[in-house]
């Protein structure tokens, strides 16, 4: 590939933070970890935030600790990752598909609004490529139809709506640290909650519900008792070590992420047949996870292989979830339901997006789109 669609941050001044945990006694749920929750709950602006194995598992924890599951709805959104919905179906309750808005992706509360029963027991709005959702007005529809608000973060970190960051309105917000999110350990996760009760709760859900993890065993014996039907989702101190410095520097990072976003924008906005779809707006800061844009659903096909044949790394996010053949098979979705979503999922591309990628390789990945549209046509 000449330009990769993703190359990670990481680099060698990690090392001494990762080795200061292998000469410590703890490799897995530890010290370490306790730090890393701490500062990401006050990088948010919460009150307490549980590392996990990743935001799939924040997701179902919630759920399993809110007691949603066989009988109950949740509402997510179209467009979204499959694991939103996944997490719903694995506690035992049943994900209904809302629509979304056609210009961002982001779940449409006049569409959430009409598929509300008496069965539905939360809504998920997911954060989609780095851009928040209007948290208030989703706190006043879940207080309204007595929902939990359950934040997909998982692409928003840096976010915030007007002044809002994920996790302080909602009941709690899941964040992903997989191999290509902004801040990443290679796979992990967090739950930020203001609810203490419900991080208690998740502490002991993602360690088998055990009421003592090994590094309060070390420090002060006691046997430990299993108080709930747990899992094994925690966090371990070897993936916490590697998120600290990241979060130390994710300022900086945002930054440069900002700069790629406007070396894009600039050099699209003569392209009229690419719409993008990763747009920021007053009083909105976007975390700028991902960069997408928009082409004619008869065209996408050829315009990724015309730009992989230029040696540019593509991805599509995402595939409208309730098109995918399990879906269809075992809830009966199909297509009409939310058209705005179908759309979309029809048309997007994601373009290779992350702080390092150079102006040189920006032009190019801009010069071989217009390319295509001139020899393909629109």
């Amino acid at each position: 590939m000449k330009v990769e669609f993703y190359r990670h941050q990481l680099t060698g001044d990690l090392l001494p933070e990762i080795g200061n945990v292998f000469g410590s006694v703890f490799l897995t749920t530890g010290p370490v970890t306790a730090q890393f929750e701490t500062a990401f709950s006050e990088y948010l602006g919460v009150k307490r935030t549980v590392g996990l194995t990743s935001c799939t598992a924040g997701l179902f924890l919630c759920l399993r600790a809110w007691g949603i599951g066989p009988g109950d709805e949740v509402i997510v959104p179209a467009m979204t990752f499959v694991a939103t919905a996944n997490a719903v179906l694995h506690a035992g309750a049943v994900p209904v598909f809302a629509d979304v808005d056609p210009d961002t992706g982001l779940m449409d509360i006049g569409s959430a609004s009409g598929i509300v029963t008496s069965r539905t027991k939360a809504v998920i709005p997911v954060h989609l490529y780095g851009r928040m959702v209007d948290m208030r007005a989703f706190r006043k529809f879940a207080d309204t139809h007595k929902l939990k608000l359950l934040e997909d973060a998982a692409h928003c970190v840096e976010g915030d709506f007007n002044g809002i960051k994920p996790g302080q309105v909602g009941d709690a917000a899941c964040f992903s640290f997989y191999a290509t999110k902004n801040i990443t350990c290679g796979e992990g996760g967090a739950v930020a909650t203001n609810d203490e009760d419900l991080a208690d709760k998740l502490r002991i859900l993602r360690l088998h519900g055990l009421d003592k993890d090994a590094s309060l065993r070390y420090h002060d014996f006691r046997h430990w008792d299993m108080v709930e039907l747990g899992w094994k989702y925690n966090m371990n101190d070897i993936q916490a070590s590697m998120l600290l410095p990241q979060l130390a520097r994710i300022g900086d990072y945002h930054e440069m992420r900002e700069r790629v976003y406007g070396e894009y924008i600039s050099g699209l906005e003569t392209c009229p047949y690419v719409g993008i779809v990763t747009k920021t707006a007053p009083g909105i800061n976007h975390a700028y996870h991902l960069f997408v844009v928009r082409v004619n659903a008869g065209i996408r096909d050829r315009f990724i292989a015309h730009l992989r044949g230029c040696g540019i790394g593509l991805t599509i996010n995402y595939r409208a979830v309730h098109l995918n053949s399990f879906y269809r098979n075992a809830l009966d979705t199909r297509p009409g339901m939310c058209p705005h979503a179908e759309k979309m999922g029809e048309e997007v591309v994601s373009l290779p997006f992350y702080p390092a990628l150079d102006s040189d390789s920006i032009g190019y990945v801009v010069t071989s789109i217009a390319n295509f549209f001139e020899k393909d046509g629109s």
